[in-house]
């Protein structure tokens, strides 16, 4: 059974302020790291329909992962195995950049739409029809 109460919103803040505080220290060395770059390219406006070609970026992870596995089967040292769940999360980071791009990109469009509807619907009220306009649908003046 899961402890309720105020304590439990207290250590989740407190763990919250924690990897806040990991991230900022992190950020730095953020340009290093060359998945959180491309995931941050692809999070942009622009670069939302580039996510599901991005899934694609995978594949050399997987090798790698493959290829250390296989070094580590016939004698190499056991370190790689860091080097494994590094390539086997890159990869996995990849392969959610296509799902989370195109909802991303749904929910954006849509926005999008409804504030292009809501700017027209505004124009048209805003905009009482000229006497020409009324002659060419055939309306009176």
């Amino acid at each position: 059974m899961f402890p309720t109460g105020p304590g439990i919103s207290a250590r989740i803040r407190r763990r919250w302020r924690r990897s806040q505080d990991t991230a900022q220290v992190l950020h730095p060395f953020r340009l290093y790291f060359p998945t959180n770059l491309i995931r941050d390219a692809v999070y942009t406006r622009r670069g939302l329909k580039w996510g599901v070609p991005v899934m694609l970026l995978a594949a050399p992870y997987i090798a790698g992962m493959a290829l250390l596995a296989n070094a580590i089967e016939h004698g190499a040292s056991g370190g790689l195995h860091l080097l494994v769940l590094l390539f086997a999360y890159n990869a996995l980071k990849m392969l959610w950049l296509g799902p989370m791009s195109l909802i991303r990109l749904v929910h954006v469009r849509i926005r999008e739409h409804s504030q292009r509807r809501a700017a027209d619907r505004a124009a048209r009220a805003d905009h009482a029809p000229s006497e020409r306009e009324l002659a060419v649908v055939g309306g009176v003046a």
